[in-house]
């Protein structure tokens, strides 16, 4: 008798449906990435893997506008590079200053509270940055170990100026951070300039890669501090912390030190590299800089511009601050008289455009639309406002038909 052969569910083969990411991210990765990723592996301490590891620090250096030389990569998500830095640089029972006006300023806090921090915070309202004089002010009136921002809050489109705020730090010995997740590779991330200490990114948004991979760098003051509490894990004193300071790093994952040590020249274990993510990190990096960082910046901003001016012309109004508003992320009030998630669902349905909705205290009031990277181009914008503004229509708002293309059309040089 013929066996009869038990077949399994099977799932279909990937094939998802090709969408305009315009959203606040992730958008549409770059071509070039996803080839790049389909290379075949090599072993971690192969000297063709190393070599790639050493020119994906040597392009990021140039990606984050700095000489740093601890510039390299933490697998994971963006989270992952600021998991690593917090972790890495406050010591529990420390204070930190965390500046908080949107949700991912909320992120910092969570994370710090888990390390055992002592939280102090700069709050503002969702929308608005904070002064220089606020910062000063909050540095002196809680003496933190740490200050640690948000350089552009997807959920709030806005921009935290960094403009001198690594030298104040300096002024009250207080170390930086700062997450660029939403802007490396789209705004201008002047490290140097800046002097921040510790700076991490992702690659989902500017950069045109997939989520996955987190560029970060370190100023050497604070790769002295990161070593000295890793020294002190292994019972070696540094004067230059008190007793109360000394500690432990508690993860094994995110520990900079260790991580450090495997992207030197000493290239001593700590995790086997995310071969593929690391391919894709090189080929975004080397895509920005072919591209050249101020081409690149005005290409974000040509996008940007043109986004507003259509989104003016259908009679919508723009979340905040034109002074502090980011040049690839873009908050519009949603009208009154329509549901903002049937709208969003049009759009997608009917012409596979994704645009976001708000969190927090912004939930159901602001779309946020994203031109970014790869879709930071005249067509994807083009496409994005004609799309907006048929679903728009449909939902009983009556824009002036033709009106944001051609005023997009009208701005872009």
């Amino acid at each position: 008798m013929e066996q009869t052969r038990m077949i399994s569910p099977i799932f279909k083969q990937i094939d998802p449906p090709q969408r305009f990411l315009m959203g606040p991210g992730p958008i549409n990765a770059h071509p070039r990435v996803l080839r790049a990723m389909s290379a075949d592996m090599l072993g971690q301490f192969d000297p063709e893997m190393t070599e790639y590891m050493n020119e994906t620090m040597a392009l990021y250096r140039q990606v984050f506008m700095t000489q740093n030389q601890w510039t390299f990569l933490v697998d994971g998500t963006a989270r992952a590079g600021i998991e690593a830095a917090l972790v890495s640089l406050v010591e529990p029972g420390a204070k930190i200053l965390i500046v908080r006006a949107g949700r991912f300023g909320l992120l910092l806090s969570e994370i710090a509270e888990r390390i055992g921090a002592e939280i102090c915070t700069l709050d503002l309202p969702w929308g608005e940055v904070a002064s220089l004089g606020q910062i000063e002010a909050a540095l002196q009136e809680h003496k933190p170990q740490v200050l640690a921002c948000i350089h552009g809050d997807t959920s709030t489109t806005m921009a935290q100026p960094l403009d001198s705020v690594g030298a104040l730090c300096k002024k009250y010995n207080v170390l930086s951070y700062a997450d660029v997740t939403a802007t490396l590779g789209g705004v201008p991330v002047c490290t140097d300039r800046w002097g921040i200490d510790v700076i991490s990114g992702g690659l989902q948004k500017c950069m045109g890669g997939p989520p996955g991979s987190a560029p970060i760098t370190i100023s050497d003051r604070a790769a002295e501090h990161i070593m000295a509490r890793r020294h002190v894990e292994a019972g070696i004193r540094s004067a230059s912390l008190t007793d109360g300071q000394r500690s432990r790093i508690s993860s094994n994952y995110f520990d900079l030190a260790m991580v450090m040590d495997y992207w030197s020249e000493k290239r001593l274990n700590h995790h086997t590299e995310a071969t593929t993510m690391l391919y894709g990190a090189r080929e975004a990096a080397c895509i920005v800089l072919e591209e050249g960082l101020e081409n690149r910046f005005v290409r974000h901003k040509m996008a940007s511009t043109a986004l507003i001016a259509g989104l003016r012309a259908m009679g919508l109004t723009i979340f905040g601050d034109d002074a502090h508003r980011m040049a690839n992320v873009t908050g519009v009030w949603i009208p009154a008289s329509v549901d903002g998630d049937k709208v969003r669902m049009r759009m997608r349905d009917d012409f596979g455009i994704e645009i976001g909705t708000a969190f927090g205290p912004l939930t159901g009031k602001i779309w946020r639309i994203g031109t970014m990277g790869y879709n930071a181009v005249k067509h994807k914008v083009l496409l994005t406002l004609g799309a907006l503004e048929a679903a728009l229509a449909a939902e009983g708002f009556k824009p002036p038909r033709g009106a944001a293309v051609d005023a997009a059309m009208a701005s872009w040089p």
